[in-house]
């Protein structure tokens, strides 16, 4: 049963199209396309040089942004230089990570530098280091050569 007097859309009869209806509403939805076709085919040829702003236009905008002009400062647009435009001999700005890892280059490089010419702290203690060394290594050459001299001696003694 109703209630409150409102019939609901269940019990109603049902319609059924002709199928001569159906094919005379398809021939005028072609012919429509056929000609809009036509129309924006002609339309190009009479006006190549059209500027983005109008072709941003005829696209179909949803909502708000048909009748507000939106633009968003944090988009960045893809815009594609010539070649011929690309400056070559303009000096390449380096990202703050590059700059960082050639300053540590040269920094090493003059590093080793002032190393091998003995002015670094390393390369001082280093130097004496070795001098230490070099003195430990005559005096045990000299040791050896005395005890040499000495069974030398004593194996010539020997043998008299």
């Amino acid at each position: 049963m109703p209630r409150g007097g409102k019939k609901g859309h269940k019990g109603r009869g049902k319609q059924f199209s002709n199928p001569e209806e159906i094919d005379r509403q398809m021939r005028a939805q072609r012919e429509k396309e056929e000609n809009a076709g036509a129309e924006k085919e002609s339309s190009e040829e009479s006006e190549e040089e059209s500027s983005s702003d109008e072709e941003s236009d005829s696209k179909k905008r949803s909502g708000v942004e048909g009748l507000i002009e939106i633009e968003n400062p944090n988009r960045v647009s893809q815009k594609s230089k010539k070649v011929t435009e690309i400056d070559v001999s303009a000096p390449k700005e380096l990202s703050r990570r590059e700059r960082e890892e050639i300053e540590k280059q040269k920094s090493k490089e003059r590093y080793m530098k002032l190393h091998l010419e003995g002015k670094t702290e390393q390369a001082r203690a280093d130097l004496a280091r070795l001098a230490i060394i070099k003195k430990q290594r005559e005096d045990a050459a000299k040791k050896r050569d005395e005890l040499r001299k000495e069974k030398d001696a004593e194996e010539s003694k020997a043998k008299r």
